[in-house]
């Protein structure tokens, strides 16, 4: 009787607490499943197997180090953290054996560290150990599952099955197939980045207000609780705070970024357009834009030159003309005997002297004018992958992993803007099919 009755309580209590377990998984996935798709879309990481490693990194939300420094996925701080640091023991030792504290990264929420997390597994630095993983299909959780147990991100023998057992418990595959249908305005899921009056966008992965209704810089400060001063510091020539600004001007609600984070490695000028110009449009820093293309402060390239986005410095030499400054004299090549190709019909080339004879008393038949042949002239060429003409539209190519949605961030546009271009009436798009961005 005494063993019937333990056994009842002892699955009674089994029962009520993987019941209460199965309830906090399933109200964190609730409220992260969002900032998981997005990243997804964003990065390239599985939106399953980012929720599956949260949920089994911090105990669904439940961790000392969630709840304290709001770090999901055990994130130490590594040699090149410079943010906040959260210290616990963990699995790090002295020289003499024993345990001592670990340096953790502390964010200012969750969704700083689950972007944290992408930018961690896909580190240029990190390449040869992570970079395999996202050449792997976003649907294939198994695999990437395994890749992360092989690559080292965890410890545990067994890490790979811990994450596919939660995956395939809460059915988080089925948030793998998930679109930019999930954001019907294109617009993060964050409470923050939704603010009545202000048409708030990601150009870059940088927040910006693009100006409508009249609104000035001091609505936007106030709107958003961000002082004028910190404004200006993340807005190169910012304009006056109660002047009018145009329609679509942009304002940055964070600091630029150091190169563009998206496809394009090079911009060619439009006519009339500024370098600051363009810093607006890819919100890469226009210091950044001087500096990669060896551009003196203040100067301006001309139409049709190409500026570099991302990398390193241009070589020297390849920097471009800048406007109102005179094209270089290049010299001309010395002439081979001949070689009547390299002639000009400018240049003569040099007669031998004429030797002094004595007049010719014979009559000399008349002369004749021979009609003048034209000379070959050298064939004319343009630099390879250079526009003759200044783009009046942008396209875009779909590819496989493509989404209306994706493809929307990447260009700084909402969905009903892109549908909008292209006279779409459903989101569905075609591998190969051509959308106008621009």
């Amino acid at each position: 009787m005494n063993r019937k009755f333990f056994a009842l309580i002892f699955t009674f209590l089994t029962c009520t607490v993987t019941f209460a377990q199965n309830s906090d998984f399933i109200n964190y996935i609730d409220r992260y499943k969002k900032i998981a798709i997005r990243e997804m879309e964003r990065a390239g990481i599985p939106a399953s197997i980012k929720l599956a490693q949260a949920l089994l990194e911090s105990n669904a939300g439940r961790s000392e180090l969630a709840r304290k420094a709001n770090n999901h996925f055990g994130i130490k701080c590594g040699g090149s953290w410079s943010g906040k640091t959260f210290h616990k023991e963990d699995d790090d030792y002295d020289e003499f054996g024993n345990l001592q504290k670990s340096c953790f990264r502390k964010y200012k929420n969750a969704e700083d560290s689950y972007i944290a997390h992408s930018e961690f597994l896909r580190d240029p630095r990190k390449a040869n150990r992570y970079g395999f993983l996202f050449r792997l299909k976003s649907t294939d959780y198994k695999r990437w599952a395994r890749g992360l147990r092989t690559s080292g991100y965890a410890t545990g023998a067994n890490y790979d099955e811990k994450l596919i057992r939660i995956i395939e418990t809460y059915k988080l595959y089925e948030l793998d197939q998930m679109s930019g249908d999930f954001f019907p305005d294109g617009r993060p899921d964050k409470p923050g980045d939704v603010i009545a009056g202000l048409d708030l966008r990601r150009v870059n992965d940088v927040k910006v207000v693009f100006a409508t209704n009249k609104i000035t810089v001091q609505d936007i400060s106030i709107k958003t609780d961000i002082s004028v001063k910190r404004l200006a510091r993340y807005n190169e020539k910012l304009p006056p705070v109660s002047d009018t600004l145009s329609e679509g001007y942009r304002v940055f609600l964070q600091p630029k970024r150091c190169r563009n984070r998206g496809k394009r490695k090079f911009h060619y000028v439009q006519e009339g357009e500024t370098l600051f110009d363009i810093s607006q449009l890819y919100a890469v820093k226009l210091t950044r834009l001087y500096k990669r293309n060896r551009i003196p402060q203040n100067a301006e390239p001309q139409a049709d030159q190409r500026i570099k986005l991302k990398g390193c410095k241009i070589k020297e030499g390849e920097r471009p003309r800048l406007l109102n400054e005179p094209k270089p004299t290049s010299s001309v090549p010395p002439l081979l005997e001949g070689d009547d190709d390299f002639m000009s019909d400018d240049i003569t080339p040099e007669q031998p002297p004429v030797k002094p004879t004595t007049p010719n008393t014979q009559p000399q038949p008349p002369a004749t004018n021979p009609t003048p042949q034209p000379r070959p002239q050298p064939p004319t060429t343009t630099p390879d992958n250079r526009p003759t003409q200044p783009e009046a539209s942008v396209y875009h190519t779909v590819v496989k992993g493509d989404t209306l949605y994706n493809i929307s961030r990447r260009y700084g546009l909402t969905v009903d803007q892109l549908m909008n271009l292209n006279a779409l009436k459903s989101t569905n798009i075609n591998i190969g099919q051509v959308l106008r961005v621009k």
